[in-house]
């Protein structure tokens, strides 16, 4: 088994958590996986994005080769857009359908998204609304990891785990607000 996932944003938008939060549930689950993160400009606004790999075998690169990812997981439509040469044919795009207009010439939503869903395999999801339902806007990236956790080759207990973990130091109301906004994720996705 070999799952390959580029996570892609913009700085602040919680890229690398879900990266984390994959990449150690793949470990704890005995997988293989190689990382390697882009983030110079994270906290200006810039692009942000992982080559995250998994896989039963050994893994010899972090970077993934174009047209050979299984996933592309978009925090904003516009940055899913910036590295489709990489998703294989078969492969699922699952992007937010909020922009994050960092750029002053920032393309039409609605022609992006059109350009999105003409895609074979797409999840669009206004992750926004699920976040603030779960109780914090912040929290779109959550709802995002649980769109993606339908395809991806992890247990939903270890995820979840997982996301209880990392924000524990953040407190109760916290980890509650981003399991719910990963709850609201799977059930949009």
């Amino acid at each position: 088994m070999k799952y390959d996932v580029i996570l892609a944003g913009v700085g602040g938008q919680g890229v690398l958590s879900v990266s984390a939060i994959i990449a150690s549930s793949a470990m704890k689950e005995g997988l293989q996986v190689k990382q390697s993160e882009v983030h110079g400009m994270s906290q200006r606004g810039g692009a942000v994005y992982t080559n995250l790999r998994l896989s039963d075998q050994p893994i010899y690169s972090d970077l993934i080769p174009r047209g050979t990812a299984s996933m592309i997981l978009s925090m904003e439509p516009l940055e899913s857009l910036r590295y489709l040469d990489y998703l294989k044919p078969d492969g699922y795009l699952i992007t937010s359908a909020n922009p994050e207009k960092n750029i002053p010439d920032y393309p039409d939503l609605h022609t992006l998204l059109d350009q999105i869903r003409l895609l074979p395999h797409t999840v669009i999801i206004d992750a926004h609304q699920w976040a603030i339902k779960a109780g914090s806007g912040r929290a779109t990236n959550m709802v995002l990891a649980g769109a993606a956790s339908h395809f991806l080759p992890l247990k939903l207990t270890t995820m979840e785990n997982l996301i209880k973990e990392m924000f524990a130091r953040k407190g109760e109301k916290v980890v509650d607000i981003n399991l719910k906004a990963f709850h609201f994720g799977r059930e949009a996705g």
